[in-house]
């Protein structure tokens, strides 16, 4: 048996518990719809709920038009109901010639018409500006955020105001697609590469193993708590299949990341390639390295004495406490998607994704990349 589209209320309801974040299993089962239906109700609108629609003020209301149909009732001149409302007899004459004249005009319907006729789909703003669109298109190519280039834009256009585009705007033009601005295409190169507009949720984990004779964040000096000096690190694995890993590390100061490649996920292979990698920075970025409570680094004192930069590890539970790390993971998945092979990638290509986040502008920085405030941060401090 059919069932029957969904009503205003129904619409009303998933786009309500769509923004709590329930699933769409959830609010299938709440308005006794199935998921599938859900689903495509939010697809329709790439999970951007619907702007309410309001009346303009400047229109006839259901009451006038009532008044209308009694006036023609009561065989009263045009002039006169026009009065009688104080509108225009203009108005009031296209009104009735526009629901039928004056023999077959009903208020009701006048009404209900009008206010189906008066959707008026609005060209979306990238597709008014094809130069603005040109430039949101090749950043997006070059895996920036829309948020990176929202905030980038006034800086490389100060002058020119009709080079300005939210982040939202971007992401509504790539999740309805048919606004017909941007190609689908382009969601591939989005971090999280979703089709539909969530809210964000997120689960932490982390390991429960102590590590011995280990220093704890909480002694980890108060410049490197504040951010203010460069040379202070946070470092994590990355994890994929079949247990490959890639070790990456953040500076503190201006998120600038380094990645390296690990033949095996033992504490030895681990510590080795990170101390090749720590030794080939200048010597004021050398300063201190926060990590998990992983054991991975279970020989940290031999990291320590290899490269003079001292560990300090989380607390367990609190990943939140290498929050540029943890972050900077996040935007590694673009590249490196769970449940793939990590061990396949050459340093030379970690290097390479390392560059392109690096040349990327970061909302946190004011929109400067993380090599040039790196740079900055260097030369200031020889």
């Amino acid at each position: 048996m059919l069932r029957k589209r969904l009503s205003a209320e129904e619409q009303a309801q998933i786009w309500s518990l769509h923004a709590q974040g329930r699933s769409d299993r959830a609010i299938g089962q709440r308005i006794g719809r199935p998921e599938q239906t859900v689903r495509r109700c939010l697809e329709r609108r790439g999970g951007f709920a619907p702007a309410a629609r309001r009346r303009n003020e400047q229109t006839l209301s259901l009451a006038e038009r009532e008044e209308i149909s009694r006036g023609l009732c009561a065989h009263r001149p045009l002039r006169r109901i026009a009065a009688e409302l104080g509108r225009a007899p203009s108005s009031i004459s296209r009104e009735i010639r526009r629901h039928g004249g004056c023999a077959d005009y009903r208020a009701l319907e006048a009404d209900a018409q009008a206010w189906d006729s008066a959707r008026r789909p609005k060209p979306c703003l990238l597709s008014r500006h094809p130069r603005l669109r040109a430039v949101v298109s090749r950043k997006l190519r070059g895996d920036w955020s829309p948020q990176q280039i929202a905030g980038w834009l006034p800086k490389a256009f100060a002058g020119d105001h009709s080079m300005r585009v939210s982040h939202e705007t971007i992401y509504r033009t790539l999740f309805i697609q048919s606004r017909g601005a941007l190609k689908r295409q382009l969601l591939e190169h989005l971090r999280r590469g979703r089709t539909l507009r969530r809210s964000r949720t997120h689960q932490w984990q982390s390991s429960n193993q102590w590590l011995e004779q280990a220093f704890s964040i909480r002694q980890r000096p108060a410049e490197a708590e504040d951010r203010a000096v460069p040379g202070h690190w946070e470092g994590d694995l990355l994890v994929g299949l079949h247990r490959s890993q890639i070790a990456t590390l953040v500076e503190r100061h201006s998120r600038f990341v380094m990645l390296v490649k690990l033949p095996a996920h033992d504490s030895p292979s681990v510590v080795k390639a990170l101390s090749r990698k720590i030794l080939q920075l200048p010597q004021q970025l050398r300063r201190s390295l926060t990590w998990d409570r992983g054991g991975e680094l279970a020989r940290h004192q031999q990291f320590t004495i290899d490269t003079q930069v001292k560990v300090y590890f989380c607390d367990p539970h609190s990943p939140w406490q290498r929050g540029s790390n943890e972050n900077t993971n996040g935007l590694l998945r673009q590249y490196f998607p769970k449940g793939t092979d990590l061990s396949v990638h050459s340093q030379r290509h970690l290097d390479a994704i390392a560059r392109r986040l690096n040349e990327r502008p970061r909302q946190t920085l004011g929109f400067e990349t993380p090599a040039d405030t790196l740079a900055r941060s260097v030369a200031s401090t020889v």
